[in-house]
């Protein structure tokens, strides 16, 4: 059916409007949206300080219960905390919290801004009240609030004002000697650490960490051991000096009780340690472990470099990485030098190699791998040499120089000679026609490699056994739920008796 003109012209004035654009108009924005977007930073500002209440609440439970894992909870908040961080927060807890201690107040007051004035309907942040007020605040709850500062200094890159508050930060705790602060003053060592290492002073703190090791030690304290030894290597690692720091890890022991993050830094430090001690087997091992210590949804950064080293470890091994590793979205970017360097040692080609090493130098430097990569040139020789004593049963001295790109067929001799003493291929020198004999390759279920892979395989599913067992973790004093108590005891043994007795008086009757 035709359509008459009269639809026609009112489809075509429909399709006029929907093609026409919208002129743009200003908008007011409502009086209430205006004040509702004024409020949010007030808003978010009241919210910190509440959390902040609320972890030097957790922090004298504490003190109080002597319960480690109430400060557990707090310093467990403090990355989320830090970055809401701000002037006005730190300036209204630090006024809220130091009533008492006016020196210290003043003296942490001097590196904030002065705040803004007050705005209406901004209540005014007063944590102690009352004969709270006039009491003294817990060492605990003064390290904490006083390391949110260095916290919030270090973040907004006021390095030298944040050495000065670290510093007297470190001053206060080493003249006490409470279980208590055991936890605060392991977070405190480590930002200490960390701003030295900012401000390009990381050697003048060595002999401060190695006394602070030696007290925590002394004192079995587990978690600033575990923090200490690693700031140390850290620091040892950061100017090269391996050989110290394989003396650190051989003349001390790493806490068993330390938490997971502290265990895989320390299992990353120990593997650069074997690696560069050409220990290439225990650093794999130690470098998969601190993989597996490591959060699984966050610290990216820490597990890319984990990867680098271990990739690199991996090769020199003479084993090839898993193809799904360079695929991960996290760090598929960071490892395309790696890839294309693995897939140089694959192929055993030298020239890729060399032009790798070329192209990506200064990011391995950057990396810390430059030193291992270079080794990983002989490995590619070897690669090279196997695939041609594969390819080929009977090759000439000068086409395997050719192929690998050696200078001459010498250094070809020299180089097949070695592979074939470590056991890399099975082939025989003919020196006097100048050519290399390939042997038939025999059956591998006839020799070791079947036996000695799976006991590798054992052994890792019997590593990982162990490690998950170690790891348990138990709520303190849980074990006396289940065990009687003495007066219990006295009844149960009262009536085992009574029972005995009665036991023996019906055998008696029983006799005639």
């Amino acid at each position: 059916m035709k359509e008459t003109a009269a639809k026609r012209r009112e489809k075509a004035g429909k399709a006029e409007k929907a093609e026409k654009p919208k002129e743009p108009q200003d908008v007011e924005m409502p009086e209430e949206e205006a004040a509702n977007a004024a409020k949010q930073p007030r808003e978010l500002d009241s919210l910190t300080l509440d959390d902040i209440k609320e972890h030097v609440k957790q922090i004298e439970k504490a003190v109080s219960g002597k319960e480690p894992r109430f400060v557990l909870r707090a310093l467990r908040a403090l990355p989320s905390t830090s970055r809401r961080l701000n002037t006005n927060v730190l300036h209204k807890a630090v006024t809220g919290f130091f009533t008492n201690n006016t020196n210290t107040r003043d003296f942490l007051l001097g590196f904030l801004e002065e705040p803004m004035e007050m705005a209406d309907g901004d209540v005014q942040f007063r944590p102690r009240t009352g004969k709270a007020a006039a009491a003294p605040l817990l060492p605990e709850v003064e390290a904490y609030l006083q390391l949110l500062l260095v916290v919030h200094l270090t973040n907004n890159k006021r390095y030298t004002e944040a050495q000065k508050v670290s510093d007297d930060l470190l001053q206060k705790i080493g003249s006490k000697n409470r279980r208590a602060l055991d936890l605060v003053a392991a977070k405190c060592y480590y930002y200490h650490a960390r701003v030295y290492e900012f401000l390009k002073q990381f050697d003048t703190i060595r002999s401060f960490l190695h006394t602070r090791l030696r007290t925590a030690t002394l004192r079995h304290d587990a978690d600033g051991q575990a923090v200490l030894l690693n700031l140390l290597l850290r620091n040892y690692l950061h100017f090269n000096l391996y050989d110290q720091a394989e003396k650190l890890v051989s003349k001390s022991v790493f806490p068993e009780l330390a938490n997971n993050n502290e265990w895989a830094r320390y299992l990353y430090y120990t593997g650069r340690i074997k690696a560069i001690q050409l220990e290439y087997s225990e650093a794999r091992r130690t470098l998969t472990n601190a993989l597996r210590k490591a959060p699984q949804h966050t610290a990216v950064g820490f597990k890319q470099t984990v990867h680098k080293l271990l990739i690199v470890v991996e090769l020199l091994l003479g084993e090839i990485p898993d193809r799904l590793q360079f695929r991960q979205p996290s760090l598929k970017r960071s490892l395309m030098p790696y890839f294309l360097l693995t897939q140089a040692v694959r192929t055993g080609n030298l020239a890729k190699f060399n032009q790798v090493l070329e192209q990506f130098g200064e990011k391995f430097q950057t990396d810390g791998t430059y030193t291992l990569i270079i080794r990983l040139r002989h490995n590619v020789i070897k690669t090279g040499v196997r695939m041609i004593s594969l390819s080929y049963s009977r090759i000439s001295l000068a086409d395997i120089a050719q192929k690998l790109q050696l200078d001459s067929p010498e250094d070809a001799e020299f180089i097949v000679a070695k592979a074939i003493r470590d056991g890399v291929i099975e082939a025989s020198i003919n020196h006097e026609k100048g050519f290399v004999q390939s042997k038939e390759t025999m059956d591998i279920y006839g020799t070791r490699e079947p036996q000695l892979a799976f006991h590798q395989r054992i052994s890792f599913c019997l590593d990982i056994h162990n490690m998950s067992v170690k790891a348990m973790r138990f709520p303190p004093k849980a074990y006396n739920k289940d065990l009687e108590s003495a007066e219990e005891r006295r009844e149960r043994e009262q009536q085992d008796l009574e029972f005995a007795k009665e036991m023996a008086e019906d055998d008696d009757d029983s006799f005639p």
